[in-house]
């Protein structure tokens, strides 16, 4: 007689429609008393019965049973629809973009509990060809993150993704910064066009673009208080941004900047400026307070800003419009005030960064690299060189 299977072994038996082998397992009952089966086919006998004894296996484990077709794609479009909920609209599309265009297409068929570091390692070393470093780092977030979810729901035992390595990418594009000569060439340029205000600000503020855009007229203080004591000079208070929140970057990026002289000039006439476009929209107009918003009010985004800055200095013979962008801005403004000798501490105050070490990273091409303290209070020590 052929032995029966021992309790907890599951049963195993010959699909006629499937032509396939089928395992069973009994697992117990849900919280509404029906019976737990899962199920595991294969074209032999050993396929099924491997397949059983894995799903017994994570059962032991603690694991709850996923399906075994449950592939990368699905762990991705999960976490697209759902973890990503709450999120700023900018960065689901960017999330969306990047899974459909670099994830899917190249891993999506794989079998989420098949997915091997090799897989992951052999994906990053392709994109590592066309994308940048920082791309890369985007696409393996984008892919760590689906898997993790899907741990966390017991649709695999462990995260292969976040024990892989991110190759260097290709160079990305290099942050420049204008010369004086190059900037006082733009700020010609950019007279008498719709973004000259924008540009004035900032370089000579070194505000963020993001900041630039949210910016209100409630938050410009163009008189300042000259009668108070101390005076308070004409000003903007930097505490917006376009973030979903409407916060700035960092706490320290909430500040209160004088402004040039130039600054003030540029604002006035942006002022006025912006009361004729008002008058022209008539009931078009959408009153929202901005500094700087379209011909009906509302707001800009980076898009607009970047095709009104080209052709705003698009007559201006030192640089090329299409290498620059309005963000370079602020790179030109830690520029200047570097090649002034302004200190880095300074600097990092005015442009709202948390401490030096953010100025250092992030515009290490910028900062004049010569600290002169030393050398010159040791010149006054020892006055002559050492005979020979």
């Amino acid at each position: 007689m052929t032995a029966r299977r021992s309790r907890g072994d599951g049963g195993l038996h010959w699909d006629e429609d499937r032509q396939r082998w089928i395992a069973t397992v009994h697992l117990g009952f849900s919280p509404s008393g029906k019976r737990i089966v899962r199920k595991g086919s294969g074209r032999t006998k050993t396929e099924a019965k491997n397949k059983l004894k894995e799903v017994l296996r994570d059962h032991e484990d603690g694991l709850a049973i996923a399906p075994t077709n449950y592939t990368v794609e699905n762990a991705v479009n999960d976490w697209l629809m759902y973890g990503l909920a709450g999120r700023d609209s900018r960065t689901v599309a960017t999330c969306t973009s990047l899974a459909r265009t670099h994830v899917i297409p190249s891993l999506g068929a794989r079998k989420l509990r098949e997915l091997s570091g090799e897989d992951v390692d052999r994906w990053l070393a392709e994109k590592a060809q066309t994308l940048s470093t920082r791309t890369l780092q985007a696409v393996h977030s984008c892919l760590n993150r689906a898997v993790k979810r899907a741990m966390v729901r017991d649709k695999v035992k462990r995260n292969i993704v976040e024990l892989c390595s991110i190759p260097t990418g290709q160079p990305g594009r290099p942050s420049k910064a204008l010369t004086l000569a190059q900037a006082e060439a733009v700020l010609r340029a950019a007279e008498g066009t719709s973004a000259h205000a924008y540009i004035v600000l900032a370089l000579l503020t070194g505000a963020r673009t993001e900041e630039m855009r949210a910016l209100t007229w409630d938050h410009v203080f163009l008189k300042g208080a000259p009668s108070a004591e101390p005076p308070v000079p004409p000003h903007i208070a930097v505490w917006r941004s376009v973030r979903s929140t409407g916060d700035t970057k960092t706490r320290k990026s909430r500040r209160t900047i004088a402004l040039p002289a130039r600054c003030v000039a540029a604002l006035w006439k942006q002022f006025e400026d912006q009361g004729w476009d008002r008058l022209a929209a008539g009931d078009e107009w959408t009153e929202k307070g901005l500094v700087f918003s379209s011909a009906v009010g509302t707001e800009l985004d980076s898009t607009n800003v970047r095709r009104a800055f080209r052709q705003a200095i698009m007559n201006a013979q030192e640089v090329d419009a299409k290498e620059w962008t309005p963000r370079e801005l602020r790179h030109s403004f830690v520029s200047l005030l570097s090649d002034k000798g302004v200190p880095l501490e300074e600097i990092s105050r005015l442009v709202g960064h948390s401490g030096t070490a953010v100025t250092e990273a992030v515009y290490r091409k910028q900062i004049r690299p010569v600290i002169q303290t030393g050398a010159t209070v040791m010149d006054g020590i020892f006055k002559e060189d050492p005979k020979p």
